[in-house]
């Protein structure tokens, strides 16, 4: 029979990690927690608790799997056109009176939007002036988005999305079919910088006019969403924007009153 982890169990898996090894899952979303455990115990056929307590404890490629497997997120390039169009038209070119543009994907996963974002930034001729910075608590994420390569079975979704999205070249300009992959251009990760960056636990490292963290936040809990708010909100200049993803919101945070929302997009610009 298969085994299902009690929630007794989660909270003893995840305090291990938390002081063996740092990372702090504690406030995450319990049922979101629960359901990856799930995943991870069925796939890996784990026979018991006790199994996966002690491959967690000793085998540093069996953490970093389930740390990956933990933090995952689905993303793809161009998600949501329409959020991508008002980017495009208002967001960015508005950015673009400034000498210098921050952009800080927070939770990048494995770089899609990010990628997304460069394309934009070339196509309004605003790059040559713009840091875009990638962060993510997992590693091996961060190295699949530093290589740039993409299955190119995605390619005819992402091309779909980008053409709904405003833009008006051949998608395939940007990358070269590689095998299986796509490899993107060299020239759209000159202005990328990739590292990892704990939401829960790491702190503002830089001043952003536009913090992107797409379905990220609804993996958290209320009171770590709280905290990662904050963290955003000290980390924006005003005037300076906040994208979420579509099931997410600021609109009842304790910033709310700080950010007016832009058009029905999860768009929210910091007040003067």
């Amino acid at each position: 029979m298969e085994y299902k982890i009690s929630d007794e169990d989660i909270e003893v898996i995840l305090n291990d990690i938390f002081e063996q090894h740092g990372y702090d899952f504690t406030d995450y979303s319990k049922a979101s927690i629960k359901r990856r455990i799930n995943w991870v115990y069925a796939v890996d056929k784990i026979p018991s608790f006790a199994e996966l307590r002690y491959k967690l404890k000793h085998d540093t490629g069996y953490l970093k799997r389930f740390v990956e497997e933990i933090t995952v997120n689905v993303t793809e390039m161009f998600r949501d056109p329409s959020f991508y169009q008002v980017l495009r038209k208002d967001v960015l070119p508005t950015l673009g009176t400034y000498p210098l543009i921050r952009i800080w994907h927070a939770g990048c996963s494995t770089g899609e939007e990010v990628y997304s974002m460069a394309i934009l930034l070339k196509e309004l001729n605003l790059y040559h002036k713009s840091l875009l910075y990638a962060t993510d608590i997992n590693p091996s994420v961060l190295e699949r988005a530093r290589k740039g390569l993409f299955p190119l079975a995605q390619m005819k979704q992402y091309s779909e999305n980008y053409i709904l999205s405003g833009g008006n070249r051949e998608f395939s300009h940007y990358y070269s079919a590689n095998y299986s992959m796509a490899k993107f251009d060299e020239t759209l990760k000159e202005k990328m910088i990739f590292s990892t960056h704990n939401l829960v636990s790491d702190g503002s490292f830089n001043e952003f006019q536009l913090i992107m963290c797409r379905n990220v936040l609804i993996y958290f809990d209320t009171d770590l969403q709280a905290r990662v708010f904050s963290l955003f909100d000290g980390s924006l200049e005003k005037l300076g924007y906040l994208a979420l993803g579509s099931k997410e919101t600021l609109n009842f945070s304790t910033i709310a009153s700080k950010y007016k929302q832009l058009n029905k997009q999860k768009i929210w610009r910091k007040l003067l």
